[in-house]
């Protein structure tokens, strides 16, 4: 079984018939996110995600993917260290 990881996944919507897509896919891996932000930027025509996972590196990385194979829709993650540290 593969290590969960904390991870931030930025997503931006420029296409509004994406939406529903999106939201789609969040709710399939609804059981590993920790928290959701949304910022509808109207001035700017973009809705702007901000997705925290409590997740294996592979459905991560298979959500992102996902996402950005959708018309209009741009993700990237990034992955809190694997080790932690007392500071």
């Amino acid at each position: 079984m593969e290590d969960s990881r904390v991870a931030l996944l930025g997503i931006m919507v420029e296409a509004p018939d994406a939406v529903a897509r999106v939201n789609g896919l969040l709710h399939e891996y609804g059981n590993y996110i920790i928290g959701r932000m949304g910022i509808p930027y109207r001035e700017k025509q973009v809705n702007i995600i901000s997705i925290v996972l409590d997740a294996p590196q592979s459905a991560v990385s298979a959500l992102s993917g996902k996402l950005g194979m959708i018309p209009g829709v741009s993700s990237k993650c990034l992955y809190a260290g694997k080790t932690r540290e007392k500071y």
